[in-house]
């Protein structure tokens, strides 16, 4: 897919370029961002240059990964990263980070509301999940604002720093944002997905004499 720009109410999201090298190196300085996210720690600019210089045109090029900086729609510092990847058929997966000092104010839910209505609308995307390490509470709290819902808990879900972690996983389907799915859906009724498809144990009963 050719690169592309997406706007919202106060954010450009486009294609990170070598000139964004700078801010994305020094945003990746934040100890919570190597913690939390799958970067390399410590996070040098050779990092930085090959993730602007060949990691973010590949994943365009080869429809693997479509990676956008956000950054205030009149011009200004990379305020976050935001990528689409790990395609499967009818579904994507949504990762992100922010500059520390642009955290609070609503900027990447923002984002990743027109991220997703993206995906759903030119991607035919049937569902965006959404995963993060248990305890990354501000990761999950942007994707609850932007209308995930958290799913459970997938053991040794995600691959950090050469250590497998559980990681919350959560979903945002067309429906909840008023959008058409390509296919129908049909849910599972409340009682058979509280047990996983299987039947209600049944209830203890006294044994009788």
């Amino acid at each position: 897919m050719e690169p592309l720009v997406l706007t919202t109410r106060r954010l450009r999201l486009r294609p990170p370029t070598p000139a964004d090298t700078d801010d994305i190196l020094a945003a990746c300085q934040d100890p919570e961002i190597q913690r939390w996210i799958p970067v390399p720690s410590p996070y040098e600019r050779r990092h930085a240059e090959d993730f602007t210089g060949r990691t973010v045109p590949e994943g365009w090029l080869h429809d693997t990964e479509y990676t956008f900086a956000a950054e205030p729609r009149g011009g200004g510092p990379v305020i976050a990263a935001l990528s689409l990847h790990h395609p499967r058929p009818g579904t994507w997966e949504v990762g992100f980070w922010t500059a520390r000092e642009h955290r609070g104010r609503g900027y990447v839910t923002e984002a990743v509301t027109a991220l997703a209505r993206w995906a759903f609308t030119t991607l035919a995307a049937e569902r965006l999940e959404w995963r993060a390490e248990v305890g990354n509470a501000a990761s999950r709290a942007v994707a609850e604002k932007a209308g995930f819902r958290v799913e459970g808990v997938l053991r040794a879900g995600l691959l950090n720093k050469e250590t497998l972690r559980d990681c919350w996983i959560g979903a945002l389907l067309p429906s909840d944002l008023g959008l058409p799915s390509v296919h129908p859906y049909l849910p599972a009724p409340a009682a058979a997905a509280r047990t996983g498809g299987l039947p209600a144990p049944a209830p203890d009963v006294p044994a009788q004499t």
